[in-house]
């Protein structure tokens, strides 16, 4: 036998032969969905996560660091002279001085403030102040200065901020105490 004789025999039968055909699933069946669970609500509260603008939750000193100021006692919000002077005293920037004077405390402060606006703040005060003993002194022509200047003092440090920063007799510093 001769191999032509059988290449018409191999033509026919390579026609009938063919690759079977594959079918591809791509979904799971019923029972492994099942399994698996559904985790839509899931998905649609990390999309609503990720669309939804809020705000970064940041400490005090990392803002600090990124070069963002907290908010001073001084600013010019609606607070009145008196409630600038408060704040400054809670955060002891500035003190009741024992002379009754307002001073500059700034090395003590709490907190970032401004210091040149404190300081006008004090000035003003206390000019006020040394008005209100002259005429003190001019309507008590008999009270000597100083023990006029003590006895304003003492009253008006029951009036004083809780937590404001007064000299003490020694010199020394102190939050009131209410």
């Amino acid at each position: 036998m001769t191999p032509l004789r059988f290449a018409p025999c191999l033509l026919a039968l390579a026609a009938c032969i063919r690759a079977p055909d594959v079918v591809m699933v791509d979904r799971a069946t019923a029972l492994e969905q099942q399994a698996a669970g559904s985790f839509d609500e899931v998905e649609l509260r990390l999309i609503r996560t990720g669309v939804v603008p809020r705000p970064v939750p940041f400490t005090p000193e990392q803002l600090e660091a990124l070069g963002v100021r907290p908010p001073t006692p001084v600013d010019d919000t609606e607070q009145t002279e008196a409630d600038r002077i408060d704040d400054l005293l809670r955060n002891r920037c500035i003190g009741e001085g024992r002379d009754g004077l307002l001073v500059d405390t700034h090395a003590s402060c709490l907190g970032a403030s401004d210091r040149g606006e404190a300081l006008v703040l004090v000035d003003r005060v206390n000019r006020a102040r040394v008005q209100l003993w002259r005429w003190m002194k001019a309507e008590r022509k008999g009270v000597s200065a100083s023990d006029l200047q003590r006895t304003w003092r003492r009253t008006h440090a029951r009036g004083v901020v809780c937590g404001g920063w007064m000299q003490r007799d020694d010199g020394g510093w102190e939050a009131k105490k209410c």
